[in-house]
């Protein structure tokens, strides 16, 4: 048995997953039903945190499968500043483990005000959110003792994905979600993988985690958890955007970990892998490419079948197994990270 709470919630997301899909799917499809009719061109999500991360990988998969154009809401302008913008057209979501957080909790209620549909995604039944949103889409992750989001993360993602599915009526799409929780298990194999190149990178001050199209969430996924977890300051980026200036940082011995998975985005992300590498970065890789893994000093490879616009669900695991051991190694508690609590309420 793990002898940690963290490590122990990593390790449950495959049968969470199962869960989810198994008793979510009939309220996914009843709000995709009811948001039919209500002609949306476009998806605004409050979030933060994990949380947040989870809205980027919403921006990709809503945008590109079901054509809306999704934005970040900027909470302060509903609490701080009282300027909220209009919303029309717009499905608000609030995105929140806890669904205490007061300022999302304020976005979706003035969604409500200005008369769009409203979604909360939770964890935790008649939490603040839900009380202010006309539909709820409830993760079923059960209790998340750990600090640090893992099983509830990925749940997060396996509902926006399952309500993508519903908006969409594609049976395809379905049927690859049922394939995801034993793509999770597959990624849970890697600890020892994890485990050495946490050892590779434990000296590292500073790096970077580079991803780019749905694994853009998975990059500032990563990173959060190192940060977190191992306090090592890990910046992250998109391969686009890392070449606009921050490639210059790389130097031998560069502490760099790169996401690419098979897709649309994966030859640039490789031929950025490929240029970090002759500048003398030695990362760690994440994918399901063989050309990509080959070059890694440490290779965390991924199961071939993935498709893209479900592979943040599975790709984020090794980051979460690399992020508790980076922080053992470091001599850190993952369990108790400095200055963190579960619930943290911003105004």
């Amino acid at each position: 048995m793990p002898d940690s709470i963290l490590l122990s919630e990593i390790n449950e997301q495959p049968d969470v997953l199962r869960r989810l899909l198994r008793e979510g799917e009939p309220n996914a499809r009843r709000v995709a039903d009811a948001l039919a009719s209500r002609g949306l061109t476009g998806v605004v999500i409050a979030a933060r945190g994990s949380s947040d991360n989870a809205a980027r990988y919403g921006q990709y998969v809503l945008g590109a499968l079901n054509r809306l154009n999704v934005g970040l809401a900027t909470p302060s302008l509903y609490t701080r500043y009282q300027a909220p913008p209009r919303l029309n057209g717009a499905l608000v979501v609030g995105i929140s483990q806890s669904g205490e957080s007061p300022d999302l909790v304020a976005v979706v209620e003035e969604g409500r005000r200005q008369g769009c549909p409203t979604l909360a995604i939770t964890n935790v039944e008649g939490s603040p959110i839900t009380r202010v949103a006309d539909h709820t889409l409830l993760l079923g992750a059960g209790r998340e003792r750990s600090i640090a989001a893992t099983k509830t993360y990925t749940s997060q993602l396996m509902t926006i994905a399952m309500l993508s599915a519903a908006l969409g009526g594609d049976a395809r799409r379905w049927a690859e979600l049922a394939e995801v929780p034993d793509q999770v298990s597959a990624a849970l194999q890697l600890g020892e993988r994890a485990q050495a190149a946490a050892a590779m990178l434990k000296d590292a001050g500073h790096g970077v985690v580079i991803g780019r199209g749905y694994n853009y969430a998975t990059a500032f996924e990563m990173s959060l958890k190192a940060k977190e977890l191992a306090y090592v300051a890990v910046e992250p980026y998109s391969a686009a955007d890392f070449q606009h200036g921050p490639i210059a940082l790389v130097e031998t011995g560069f502490a760099a970990t790169v996401v690419n998975v098979a897709g649309a985005v994966c030859e640039e992300v490789e031929a950025l892998l490929n240029a970090m590498i002759e500048r003398g970065a030695r990362p760690a890789v994440v994918s399901n490419i063989p050309s990509s893994l080959a070059v890694a000093a440490a290779p965390l490879p991924l199961p071939e079948n993935l498709p893209e616009w479900v592979s943040p669900i599975a790709a984020v695991v090794p980051g979460q197994l690399l992020a508790f051991h980076l922080s053992r190694a470091r001599g850190f508690d993952p369990d108790q990270p400095r200055g963190l609590n579960k619930v943290t309420r911003t105004t």
